[in-house]
């Protein structure tokens, strides 16, 4: 064994050893192991001797720490300390709050595919299942969307009471409250279902579960305030809102001007109670026109230190009762034709004692933490069903109507440019679908996913924005002429709705997920921090030693795991699966260390300076996006048995989600500002350049096939919405329609042998077909057939018209509902 052999032996073990996230430890022992061998049989001295000078100094140093953190960690650490950005109380709380899960995996650079797949398939239980077919299914046959978004602008008195009485207020309250205690995929398919239905009638359901007070008081409420508000939350005794939005406030928390100040007064005839005085404006509240109890998020002021030192408390979170006096509930917003009730509210000098405080005193200025980890339900499940539904109703209808309505002689789902739209709605409902299963999954199993319920609200949201407009496009002017007809009319304007609620999507994609995720999913980074604010400077040494040179072995690892794994096609990464899945595991493991390669990167040279750069942000927000998007939709092909006719789906969706990875990778190298870092970036993320293509037109013919006809794909893709039987009913005429077209194409084909008219036919169409039938081209029978078909298909493309006058009758229902009135005489 000669010196350079032993170099090269060094060299690839540590290659080897680099690529599998070894030990520093590891490599090391290797390491000498290789120059004691080389020393044994060696016949010249000189050779080890200068091994042994080369590379023992180095061993030294990293593996005895005190050393290491004497010469290397404490001078890094006080750079750190200097450079380390400043972060505002609401970002500090943002940042610690929630759980890291399967984001953090992703983060990796090398993912477990086994811990994916340990997550257990999604599954109802008896009972969540008996209510989705029974109550559920119930509500949505009560439920005329025309009349309640056009004629009463809200839900009928009858829906009202029937959401109440059923429980649909207390999905998420434990039964010894009276609620159903339902798991969150049973929440979520609730949504979805209703959602189907009536956009109005899913966000009054939502909304009391996901987004009021509910959830905040199951996870910091004292004893007495869920004896005394759960029950009657659940039974909707009590209607719940929660008041965040302010005029001078949206999404930055740290403006909002609505304030309490630690105070004594009278309350209920006592006097020299100790208490809050609040004043407060808000808007765009949602049940806050008809809510009987207002969650408020507000900045607490102690001037006179009645409660401790601090004269200023943080933001604090109450629960008041809409008649405490003060308080005004105000009249309505009109949310894009939408009917849920939705309004401002203000209070002026109310006086609420500390008791009313959700947790009580102990939770004062706690209010940021607790609002973003417990109504990140409304990103990680309302929003999200309410997306997943609308695609599952657009793949149902539009496939539908691009069979059943013809130009030129063939049904417009033949066309190319249908079958590339209706490729995009198919592909996209699946990528939906499939996160919204798996975040529902990781909410169950106790998981508080923080970064991954921003990902899903902005990805889901924004794919229904696509998959909508695409349905739109196919409807064309049955679309867009709203009716009783209309199946899309109200989705497609209440799509703003979803963008911009529960965090505007804007800032969602360019602040949060990237810039949350950056620091609380990376490995390191975090701990980094942490250390470095730590005020014990031994303890701080330690932990920030032992982060940094984890850190600095995992930009090296990721390095070369970019290259190798991008020179071999991803060949050489790990997966837990067989089959074309397998394929995608290994090209996202690759994509995972090119992310996370890149992001140490941007973090090291922009520093601070990362979260000013929004757009880079933001395709760094995309990137990690589509790795969860990738990897959620490989679950749901698996967990489905891997059907073959659904493949062309699988390949759609993970294609679609590589191509964002690679263009969003692109992006970031192409507006990187340090070009040096950038060239090499792409020499190790894209060796042999850009290989990802976006699905081509053959896999879009496949995909868009699966609409077009009644099939098992289809079926399950449309899974969990409610299909209407009635002969009123748009989405059942398309249904009735699509069945009895199909069921006559051998007929047609006799027809076109003979070259008589068949897709359109003329207004002498029976005396055709009876010449048909007398020629013996058709049985009577089949004319028969051929006539309810064209019925069936004419009127399903009907579309609504209305008297001269009747835009000139509307009710203005839409300010007093009788609903509203009936909550305001309750106060």
């Amino acid at each position: 064994m000669n010196m350079l052999t032993t170099l090269l032996i060094i060299l690839l073990a540590s290659g080897v050893l680099l690529f599998m996230c070894a030990p520093l430890w590891l490599w090391s022992a290797v390491t000498v192991t290789c120059l004691a061998a080389y020393t044994h049989w060696s016949a010249a001295l000189w050779g080890p001797v200068l091994l042994w000078l080369l590379f023992v100094p180095p061993l030294m140093v990293l593996n005895l720490r005190p050393l290491r953190r004497h010469l290397l960690s404490g001078p890094v650490l006080t750079v750190f300390r200097r450079v380390l950005p400043n972060m505002s109380s609401t970002e500090r709380e943002a940042l610690e709050a929630g759980t890291v899960g399967w984001d953090g995996e992703l983060f990796s650079g090398h993912p477990n595919w086994k811990t994916l797949l340990a997550y257990p398939a999604p599954q109802l239980t008896a009972e969540e299942q008996a209510f989705l077919d029974g109550p559920v299914e119930e509500l949505c046959r009560m439920l005329d969307d025309w009349q309640i978004t056009q004629e009463l602008y809200d839900l009928p008195e009858a829906v009202w009471d029937y959401l109440k009485r059923n429980g649909f207020f207390g999905l998420i309250i434990p039964k010894r409250y009276g609620g159903l205690d339902y798991s969150a995929l049973a929440h979520s398919a609730i949504v979805v279902k209703i959602s189907s239905r009536s956009i109005s009638a899913a966000v009054t359901a939502m909304v009391p579960n996901s987004l009021g007070p509910a959830k905040l008081l199951l996870q910091y409420g004292t004893d007495v305030q869920k004896d005394y508000y759960l029950p009657r939350l659940a039974s909707g005794v009590d209607v719940p809102c929660f008041a965040l939005t302010s005029p001078e406030a949206g999404s930055d928390a740290a403006a909002m001007t609505d304030c309490g100040v630690v105070c004594r007064g009278e309350f209920k005839g006592e006097h020299n109670v100790l208490g809050i005085r609040l004043n407060w404006n808000k808007r765009y509240i949602t049940l806050g026109p008809v809510a009987t109890v207002l969650g408020l998020a507000f900045k607490l002021y102690d001037p006179d230190h009645l409660l401790g030192d601090k004269p200023e408390l943080g933001i604090t979170l109450a629960l008041i009762p809409t008649g405490t006096p003060g308080v005004t509930i105000g009249q309505r917003h009109f949310p894009l034709s939408q009917a849920f009730q939705n309004g401002p509210n203000s209070g002026t000098d109310v006086f609420i004692p500390l008791d009313w405080i959700i947790g009580g005193v102990e939770r004062v200025g706690q209010g940021w933490r607790m609002l973003m980890e417990c109504l990140a339900d409304g990103r990680a499940i309302s929003l999200p069903a309410l997306s997943a539904g609308a695609g599952k109703l657009a793949c149902r209808a539009t496939g539908a109507y691009a069979r059943v309505r013809t130009q030129f002689h063939q049904p417009i789902g033949r066309f190319e440019g249908v079958e590339e739209a209706l490729a995009r709605i198919a592909g996209l409902t699946y990528q939906m679908d499939a996160a919204r299963l798996l975040t529902t999954t990781a909410l169950d199993q106790g998981e508080k996913p923080a970064v991954i319920s921003a990902i899903v609200k902005y990805h889901l949201t924004e794919r229904m924005r696509r998959v909508v407009n695409d349905a739109m496009d196919i409807h064309g002017g049955s679309g867009i002429c709203l009716g009783p007809r209309n199946i899309l009319g109200r989705v497609y304007q209440a799509v703003p709705i979803s963008i911009t609620v529960e965090g505007a999507n804007i800032l969602t994609r360019s602040l949060i997920i990237f810039g949350q995720g950056a620091m609380r999913c990376h490995p390191y980074v975090l701990k980094e921090m942490q250390a470095a604010a730590d005020a014990d400077g031994q303890r701080a040494l330690r932990n920030f030693d032992r982060a940094l040179f984890g850190h600095i072995g995992f930009t090296l690892s990721n390095a070369l795991r970019s290259l190798l794994l991008g020179l071999g096609d991803a060949h050489l990464a790990s997966a837990s699966l067989q089959g074309a899945a397998r394929r995608y595991l290994q090209q996202a493991s690759r994509m995972s260390a090119a992310f996370a390669l890149a992001a140490d990167f941007a973090m090291l040279v922009m520093g601070g300076a990362l979260k000013r750069r929004e757009r880079l942000s933001a395709r760094f927000a995309d990137v990690l996006s589509n790795l969860y998007l990738l990897s959620a939709t490989v679950k749901r092909f698996h967990e489905q048995g891997e059907p073959a006719e659904d493949a062309a789906l699988l390949h759609w969706a993970c294609r679609d989600a590589l191509h964002s990875m690679q263009q969003g990778l692109d992006d970031i190298l192409r507006n990187f500002p340090n070009r040096f870092i950038a060239v090499l970036l792409r020499t190790l993320i894209f060796p042999l350049g850009r290989r990802y293509r976006k699905p081509d037109d053959r896999l879009d013919h496949a995909v868009a096939k699966l609409l077009l006809a009644p099939g098992a794909t289809r079926d399950r893709l449309s899974a969990g919405i409610h299909l209407p039987t009635g002969d009123n009913e748009p989405l059942a005429r398309l249904e009735d329609a699509l069945h009895k077209v199909l069921a006559v194409e051998p007929i047609e084909q006799k027809l076109r042998r003979n070259r008589l008219p068949v897709d359109t036919f003329p207004p002498d169409a029976d005396k055709m077909l009876a010449r048909a039938v007398q020629a013996g081209i058709i049985t009577p029978q089949e004319a028969v057939q051929l006539r309810s078909a064209a019925a069936a298909r004419m009127d399903a493309l009907q579309v609504d018209d209305f008297p001269p006058d009747h835009w000139c009758q509307e009710p203005q229902a839409w300010r007093k509902s009788p609903v509203t009135e009936r909550a305001k005489q309750s106060m």
